[in-house]
């Protein structure tokens, strides 16, 4: 193949969604993968016990956001992968080799989310605590070995890891806390998950493996207004998407490497979405 191909997982909606069609447009060919494969299969819960009551509908699949890359002249394979199960992920990782023979860029977007990961201690569910360690930290490190092999077998690759400040500051934002926007499971699956990168920067960088955090802050999602959840002040999925875009064809990028990029800090200083931040001129 002539074009590069980024794997980009939860890219039915949000984040992932905004990424993939960002990254088409710069020139890559996208393997999307999440759970929904089709419109209208989409279901959410309430991430905090206390408030589950069942599961409601969310916009967003694969089948979509492949239409929107296709309707602008894109190229896709998308692939129904769940981030619980090590066979789907094998089963993905084989079939992009087989077919498009290389993976050049991998964003790992995806996550668990469902009642319990936002628990106090408290009151923690520890078989939420294990789904989130195993899917948002476990698993996207399994994936980022299978498709490690074959971009050191090619000269190299990038690597963005989709991380979160929860997972990494010693003073928790407590007004979130307080809201129940916060929880054990998110913040610890995160701050194991947040440390794939620095680590892959510094055992393969020299063998051109560009390894990347990305934190997108307080980013609104179709699941969070699906949720009823707050989202005064969010930013827009495309802030992080167009982000995501620059730093893969830019060289700049590599001053980056084994860092964490504040992305909603760099659409900023970059003025890639109009109207971000909101004060702006």
């Amino acid at each position: 193949m002539s074009r590069r191909v980024a794997l980009v997982t939860g890219a039915s909606r949000g984040i992932g969604r905004a990424a993939s069609m960002s990254l088409a447009r710069v020139g890559f060919d996208l393997v999307l993968t999440a759970r929904t494969a089709k419109e209208g299969e989409g279901r959410v819960e309430h991430p905090r016990s206390e408030a589950a009551a069942g599961t409601v509908g969310v916009e967003g699949s694969l089948e979509t956001t492949a239409a929107a890359i296709e309707a602008e002249g894109g190229k896709t394979l998308a692939i129904p992968m769940d981030l619980l199960s090590r066979e789907s992920i094998d089963h993905l990782v084989d079939r992009v080799i087989s077919e498009w023979g290389q993976i050049d860029l991998l964003l790992n977007n995806g996550v668990w989310s469902g009642p319990g990961l936002l628990d106090p201690i408290r009151n923690l569910d520890f078989e939420a605590l294990n789904k989130a360690l195993l899917a948002n930290a476990v698993n996207p490190l399994y994936l980022t070995t299978r498709v490690l092999e074959p971009m050191l077998e090619r000269g190299g690759g990038q690597i963005f890891n989709m991380t979160s400040r929860a997972g990494q500051v010693d003073a928790p934002p407590y007004k979130t806390v307080a809201m129940g926007m916060l929880g054990f499971a998110h913040c610890a699956s995160k701050g194991a998950f947040h440390r794939i990168a620095p680590l892959l920067q510094a055992e393969h960088g020299k063998q051109g493996i560009r390894a990347i955090n990305l934190d997108p802050g307080f980013t609104r999602s179709e699941a969070m207004d699906a949720l009823g959840l707050p989202t005064l002040g969010a930013a827009t999925s495309n802030v992080t998407g167009e982000v995501i875009a620059w730093l893969a064809t830019h060289p700049e990028n590599e001053s980056w490497n084994g860092r964490t990029v504040d992305t909603l800090e760099l659409c900023a200083e970059l003025g890639l979405v109009d109207g971000w931040p909101p004060d702006r001129a």
